[in-house]
């Protein structure tokens, strides 16, 4: 078996270990379930390595976690990657002084915030959540991290639900990497 056909494999194990919930959490959206990677122990390392293998060696200050199922993966893949966390969250969630952007996702509108001393201008930060759907929320944390004058090196998924068009609505410039497409 070839290493393509191994990382292949690899990849079917967490697809088929993905739930599929639906008209959650409103009627007509499907909504995607990775709590099955995260109770297996064996899924829950294979999930962070797959995550962390293309930003390695790269030089990541930060890797900022969209609230809140990016946090889930977004601690050990800052861990993976000598980083620090940065969690992005929702309005008035985080004690500190903070900005804040609103988005749009595929069913509503939404906003996101994060510390004002989260970073310094410069830093290197990888953007991660456990999707991309329309790409709405990674969108306003690209937003968020360029106003505190970071630099975005990466976006960092588990999955990316394809039909929704998301990688298409972030900046083409930047590495983009998804384990899987649902």
């Amino acid at each position: 078996m070839s290493l393509t056909d191994t990382h292949s494999s690899l990849k079917k194990i967490l697809k088929d270990n993905i739930r599929s919930v639906k008209d959650f959490p409103k009627k007509g959206i499907v909504y995607k379930d990775i709590t099955p990677l995260l109770n297996d122990r064996y899924l829950l390392e294979l999930t962070s390595r797959m995550l962390a293998e293309p930003f390695r060696g790269h030089h990541i200050d930060y890797v900022a976690g969209l609230e809140s199922r990016g946090f889930l993966f977004g601690t050990n893949l800052a861990q993976d990657l000598h980083a620090g966390f940065i969690p992005i969250r929702k309005p008035k969630k985080l004690p500190a002084e903070t900005v804040s952007v609103e988005y749009k996702l595929e069913y509503g509108t939404d906003i996101l915030e994060v510390h004002t001393d989260s970073i310094n201008p410069g830093d290197n930060v990888l953007i991660h959540d456990d999707l991309v759907a329309t790409g709405g929320s990674s969108m306003a944390a690209t937003k968020l991290i360029e106003k505190l004058g970071g630099n975005i090196v990466g976006y960092s998924f588990v999955m990316e639900i394809e039909i929704l068009n998301g990688r298409e609505n972030l900046d083409q410039t930047i590495p983009f990497h998804s384990i899987l497409s649902v």
